[in-house]
């Protein structure tokens, strides 16, 4: 089969509206900054697309194609990529390229054919079943006692999910050979906390123990009663300030949701300095940039309060970001749901890795926080690992 034979026959099917998902992989280029890139059909104001996510190292980028318009895609992603795995509704096709295009064809053909949801807006598979009674759920007042989700926490109910995922996918990073720290700080009325421990604990049958630190002693109170209730016995929760806390030497686990400016960068700090192998943080109030800012060729944009304001928060996550990238950890920028419906959604999630960053990646860093006269509180917390 020579390669233009094979991209008749893929887009033979796809035009057919036979395609049911595909996996393109393998850059031919190590530069290339799209690692990965996803097909799935949706139907968008009654017209069929191809909906086409790029996965970057760090980002998704998602963009639906007509399908009259997908065909020249389909030649610049076999230009730049030697692989493909395309599920179609009666046969499943792996493609591998050599570096000269030589092409390997294995095709299975389904026992029985597939079904497509072509639904933009899918019902959502969410790790905890919103028909089944959840105890925790049920005292915090998500669900009812028949474990219903209420109408008015329905909002709160997909924001733990979503915080839930993110635990699942860190499972791979954690320890399994001994008891699991965690520490949540600035844990606040706690949805997350006991969400947290309830899916590692109850549903993953870890062994873990787990702390909650908040500066409101009435909060704590209520919280340490629920735990209490709900018989988990390795979940508690302290009055205290985050600069202040000392009595961990060794942590796996980090989460900090909404402490308010350097607060978010004396957490990370700790949970570098621990050695943490997971952190997650959903920072809140960047005042530092903010006040910095010197930067005259952005004075166009930056003369303007509003603007000025959510460009520091966005450029102090970025700056985050690229701080725990270069002390050896993965991180990424990722959509967080926020029931305040506020700009405040941007979870900082990263995982210890050990990489040494690369002399450029380390100038590309110099030169931005210099551009903006940035003076990062959490470089000059991590100095010695910098």
């Amino acid at each position: 089969m020579t390669f233009e034979e094979m991209k008749t026959l893929l887009l033979d099917q796809i035009s057919q509206q036979q395609l049911v998902a595909a996996t393109i992989s393998q850059p031919r280029m190590k530069s290339n900054e799209i690692k990965r890139i996803k097909l799935k059909p949706i139907m968008l104001k009654e017209a069929y697309h191809i909906q086409i996510e790029y996965q970057y190292e760090r980002i998704l980028k998602h963009e639906n194609v007509l399908l009259a318009d997908f065909p020249p895609k389909l030649d610049l992603f076999f230009t730049d990529f030697r692989q493909a795995h395309i599920d179609f509704k009666e046969e499943k096709v792996h493609v591998q390229l050599s570096k000269k295009n030589k092409v390997l064809w294995k095709s299975d053909k389904a026992a029985t054919p597939k079904q497509v949801n072509l639904s933009h807006n899918r019902k959502k598979n969410y790790l905890l079943d919103e028909s089944t009674p959840y105890p925790f759920l049920i005292r915090l007042g998500v669900q009812s006692e028949e474990g219903k989700v209420k109408k008015q926490k329905y909002d709160k109910f997909k924001q733990i999910n979503r915080f839930i995922e993110f635990i699942d996918d860190a499972l791979a990073y954690l320890p399994k050979n001994r008891q699991v720290r965690i520490l949540d700080f600035g844990s606040g009325k706690s949805y997350l906390t006991f969400a947290l421990y309830h899916y590692l604990k109850i549903e993953k049958g870890l062994d873990i123990r787990v702390t909650g630190l908040d500066l409101k002693k009435e909060v704590i109170e209520e919280c340490s009663r629920i735990a209490q209730d709900l018989g988990y016995e390795q979940l508690e929760f302290l009055v205290g300030d985050i600069n202040d806390y000392n009595d961990e030497s060794n942590v796996d686990m980090v989460v900090t949701l909404h402490a308010c400016d350097v607060a978010t960068d004396m957490a990370l700090s700790r949970a570098v300095k621990w050695g943490a192998s997971v952190i997650l943080s959903v920072p809140c109030c960047q005042h530092e940039l903010n006040r910095q800012l010197d930067t005259p060729a952005l004075d166009v944009m930056l003369q303007h309060g509003l603007v000025r304001e959510r460009f520091a928060a966005l450029a102090t996550d970025s700056i985050r970001a690229e701080i725990l990238s270069l002390v050896g950890y993965e991180a990424q920028l990722l959509e967080f749901i926020d029931m305040e419906n506020t700009p405040k959604n941007i979870l900082i999630r990263a995982y210890y890795t050990g990489k040494k960053p690369t002399a450029q990646q380390r100038a590309k860093y110099d030169a931005f926080v210099t551009l903006l006269n940035a003076k990062p509180f959490l470089a000059n917390e991590l100095t010695a690992y910098l």
